[in-house]
């Protein structure tokens, strides 16, 4: 049988070490030796001796996610095997953490990661609920970690001099060190007109880097039934 679908930039090769790697733009593999953990409903196809377990966040991690919407429902994978791992076609990236380093990512972009890196759900500071109710997950530690992200996304560098302003909807993840905190871009006056749709955003100071999408939220999809 002959068709392009056979190039070799579609074919899934046999690893050749550990861990993951991008399999294409869309997708993740990971060769699993032990233990590794993903996003629910992530896992698009496998191969070898794996097991698939549901992993919870703890109480006060089942508490913010039931509270806000928010959070990060994972499973642990493990065993020997290759998996591949994927969520609605978005691109994917992979992200180095090393020791010292500390990532804060909105929970619907963490596709999966080494279980060497150590994750919290956390509360971001200066946001309160107004904010959306901004809980996301810091990530510490050593390994490797896969991001998903609707487009292209955009990663701005902050500096103490430049500050930078996003909206709460299209914000990915920046550098846990930076501060937080909520700016109000309208007046009241403004707001009561019908104002721009842009009232709140998150502000950041320090140094380090955000990483936006280039979207906003994506609109809920009916629920069956």
């Amino acid at each position: 049988m002959k068709s392009d679908l056979f190039s070799a930039d579609n074919l899934a090769t046999q690893a050749t070490a550990p861990g993951m790697t991008l399999q294409n733009a869309k997708s993740v593999k990971y060769a699993v030796n032990g233990e590794m953990h993903a996003r629910q409903g992530a896992m698009i196809a496998f191969r070898g001796n794996l097991q698939f377990e549901r992993k919870g966040q703890g109480i006060g991690g089942m508490l913010k996610r039931a509270v806000t919407g928010e959070g990060l429902p994972l499973m642990a994978v493990r065993g020997q095997g290759e998996a591949w791992f994927a969520h609605e076609a978005q691109n994917c990236f992979i992200v180095d953490i090393e020791q010292g380093d500390a990532l804060t990512v909105n929970g619907r972009n963490v596709l999966c990661f080494d279980a060497t890196l150590s994750y919290e759900i956390r509360t971001v500071k200066g946001a309160g609920m107004t904010g959306g109710g901004l809980f996301n997950s810091v990530f510490t530690g050593y390994g490797k970690l896969a991001l998903v992200c609707e487009g292209s996304p955009i990663v701005i560098p902050v500096s103490p001099q430049a500050p930078v302003f996003v909206d709460t909807d299209a914000v990915v993840g920046w550098s846990a060190a930076l501060n937080t905190s909520l700016h109000r871009s309208q007046s009241f006056g403004s707001m009561i007109r019908g104002g721009s749709g842009e009232a709140v955003q998150l502000r950041l100071d320090g140094d380090g880097f955000v990483i936006v999408r280039p979207s906003e939220q994506t609109p809920q999809k009916p629920s069956a039934g």
